[in-house]
């Protein structure tokens, strides 16, 4: 498992920095519609919806909605996105607090469930596309984040191990801990710091990037656990089997999709 785990990110880490560096950003937004729509297939596969033609029908909504938001003009559609991704997330943290909400299975559950979907992934694509085109050097603003995720997500698994007692949400994931939280977010700000010195050449932008990632990397533990909750109530271990040795496309962007909309509202509500 670890073998193949290393492997499967040897090959998809330089080709994801390379394609958020030199793509273009239509190129850009498109490949990543066509990984929000494969996490889409996923998520309806955690609601759960069983018949096939559902899902597909979900995931084929979910393609409209994308292209409907392209179509538009993300400038125009931004702000009133990052609200509603903003309220949906403080939801999000009420409903990881109570993990028997929307438990049962039921017509009701489950169409909040697939709402939820549309919540969690619509407003994260725009996110990083809205990065992405932000400016000359929007690229590496969207990679600095993801980055950050990133680092996050394995300093926050380096540190559980090694410290790892204090259990942060045992009856949604028994395996996450206080420990690995406060290791991940270390990680991350280290990162921030020195990434943003060289991104700007300025300590007091440094500083308010780094809280800007401080905030958008709880977050990521959020969605995280989230995709955990969503698993527990389905009784489903991964959420897909695409990606040897990692499971599906929403266990590699369950940290991402919260972080995004978060990193995003920080950053222009500072001005950066």
């Amino acid at each position: 498992m670890l073998k193949a785990r290393l492997i499967s990110a040897a090959i998809m880490v330089p080709l994801v920095v390379c394609g958020v560096l030199f793509l273009s950003t239509p190129a850009f937004a498109a490949i990543l519609a066509a990984i929000m729509l494969l996490a889409s297939w996923e998520w309806s596969h955690l609601v759960p919806v069983e018949q096939l033609v559902m899902r597909v029908i979900y995931t084929l909504v979910m393609a409209v909605l994308i292209w409907l938001l392209w179509q538009a003009g993300l400038s125009q559609l931004v702000f009133p996105l990052l609200l509603l991704a903003l309220i949906w997330w403080l939801l999000a943290l009420f409903w990881l607090s109570r993990p028997q909400l929307c438990a049962a299975p039921s017509v009701l559950n489950t169409n909040l469930k697939l709402v939820a979907g549309a919540l969690v992934l619509l407003p994260a694509w725009a996110s990083l596309v809205t990065l992405h085109a932000g400016s000359e050097r929007g690229p590496v603003l969207a990679l600095m984040m993801m980055v950050l995720v990133w680092l996050a997500d394995s300093g926050a698994y380096f540190a559980g191990r090694q410290w790892g007692k204090t259990k942060l949400a045992p009856s949604i994931s028994p395996g996450k801990t206080w420990e690995g939280v406060y290791g991940g977010l270390v990680s991350s700000l280290v990162f921030a710091a020195v990434a943003g010195m060289l991104f700007s050449g300025s300590v007091t932008w440094t500083l308010m990037f780094m809280l800007v990632a401080g905030i958008a990397v709880l977050f990521s533990v959020a969605g995280d656990l989230l995709e955990s909750l969503m698993k527990r109530h389905s009784g489903i271990k991964d959420s897909g089997h695409i990606i040897p040795g990692h499971g599906g496309i929403l266990d590699r962007i369950d940290g991402l999709v919260a972080a995004a909309p978060v990193f995003l509202a920080g950053y222009l509500w500072l001005n950066l």
